[in-house]
């Protein structure tokens, strides 16, 4: 990913705390020699190798699978988005961008077969995502249901070799500048735009600490 050293965040902990807050990411590898990509959810060992492991599965169709074992490959996590006005800053010369945050993490990839590795990864799922239901649903790992659904999916790892980080929040531009551009995401609304907002407000109060 390009990343201008301006907008670049290299915090390791920061990074994996964004990957686990947007964990629903898109797997980018090679299929018969062509970019191929899938959207599935991740789960990161933070202590497995120098930059964490991400782990997850895919569906026996897809044929994602096929090429994986021992491919490189790219995961890519977005955050919060938002469009830039040159209006707000009202000041010259100024040009339309876009706001947002990134992670990208490559490395190699392995397959999972091992059906205890492929249940633990089916259970460590469902308690991450199932955590903030009011009644949340309950894994029998030992159901005969829960053993032939898991014929049906190929589990990976992706040992991360890179980790990189991308915040694009206006670093190029005066605080003041940054400030108005912040006021008009407030008064805008929406999820994007409020979280952008507050992700440059932070930086803002952040770079004032002596």
């Amino acid at each position: 990913m390009y990343v201008p050293p301006h907008f670049a965040e290299t915090d390791q902990d920061k990074l994996h705390d964004f990957i686990n807050s947007h964990s629903f990411g898109l797997l980018v590898s090679q299929l018969g020699g062509v970019p191929f990509a899938t959207h599935l959810p991740f789960l990161l060992d933070r202590a497995a190798g120098p930059c964490g492991t991400l782990v997850g599965h895919v569906a026996r169709g897809n044929p994602h699978w096929q090429d994986l074992g021992g491919a490189a490959a790219l995961a890519v996590f977005s955050g919060p988005h938002a469009y830039v006005s040159p209006t707000w800053y009202e000041a010259e010369p100024a040009v339309p961008t876009w706001n947002y945050l990134a992670v990208h993490a490559t490395g190699r990839t392995e397959l999972i077969d091992a059906r205890d590795e492929l249940r633990d990864i089916v259970r460590r799922s469902v308690a991450v995502y199932e955590s903030g239901m009011p009644r949340p649903w309950q894994f029998d790992a030992d159901s005969a249901y829960v053993d032939r659904l898991l014929a049906g999916i190929v589990g990976f790892r992706l040992r991360i070799g890179r980790l990189e980080g991308k915040w694009k929040l206006n670093q190029n531009h005066p605080a003041e500048r940054r400030a108005k551009v912040i006021r008009a995401l407030e008064a805008a609304g929406g999820e994007n735009g409020l979280a952008v907002a507050a992700a440059m407000r932070q930086m803002l109060s952040a770079e004032d600490q002596p």
